[in-house]
């Protein structure tokens, strides 16, 4: 997948302080004055279902924060197998590694349609180092991000193969209509969920005869939730 260029999603300088989510996102807690420290724009980015927003080991200019939208973060193993190692939802900060190391250490990319806010490594360095409230929130967002990544990991690596994939149906909830869920490619669920193509496919295919999940579209990616119950037994 070829990255798209930032100068084509360009979509403007973000105004922080009347931010629709800013009580989710990384300027939740600031004040006007923390605000006058802010020299550098501050951008708003849409990318399309599937285009990369950054890819593994590249050189960082800012951090994002995701306003709108699903993104999946992507690592590639030492055999050159890609892993998908997290999903982000709307509130969360894409590239916090790139504070300590300037590298992005996964790919990033769109599931569906988002939207994020680019910033620059100097405004979260500035503020970070003059404001008490911009430190205590990136060190809350990254605690978050470490406890997704576990909660990732032990929610989707255990149970029968059937509570795996139910698993991650749930966990894959459209944030703006949650009795949506869309799936990766079966591929991607079998190397995420420890477990062969085949037997992505059939426990799908299970859920759906049960009555749990019905198809929304041809491709077998997006499903409506029928009976939330029957995937948390």
């Amino acid at each position: 997948m070829i990255p798209i260029k930032i100068e084509s999603a360009w979509k403007g300088t973000s105004d922080c302080r009347s931010c629709g989510i800013r009580d989710m996102v990384l300027f939740a807690d600031l004040n006007e004055q923390d605000f006058s420290l802010i020299h550098s724009p501050i951008d708003d980015l849409s990318f399309p279902a599937d285009q990369v927003i950054y890819t593994e080991g590249e050189h960082a200019l800012g951090l994002f924060t995701l306003r709108k939208g699903m993104v999946k973060l992507v690592r590639t193993t030492s055999d050159g197998r890609e892993r998908i190692v997290r999903v982000l939802r709307p509130g969360d900060v894409l590239g916090l590694e790139a504070l300590a190391t300037a590298h992005f250490d996964s790919e990033a990319v769109a599931l569906t349609e988002v939207s994020v806010c680019r910033i620059p490594l100097s405004v979260i360095h500035s503020l970070s180092s003059n404001s008490p409230r911009m430190h205590m929130r990136l060190m809350q967002k990254w605690q978050q991000a470490l406890k997704d990544a576990d909660d990732w990991l032990a929610e989707l690596n255990f149970g029968t193969a059937r509570q795996r994939v139910a698993g991650l149906a749930l966990k894959m909830r459209d944030p703006d209509q949650p009795k949506t869920t869309s799936f990766f490619a079966r591929d991607d669920m079998g190397a995420m969920l420890d477990l062969k193509l085949e037997t992505v496919s059939r426990e799908i295919s299970a859920l759906v005869r049960d009555g749990a999940l019905a198809p929304l579209d041809k491709q077998g990616r997006r499903y409506e939730i029928r009976n939330e119950r029957l995937l948390m037994d």
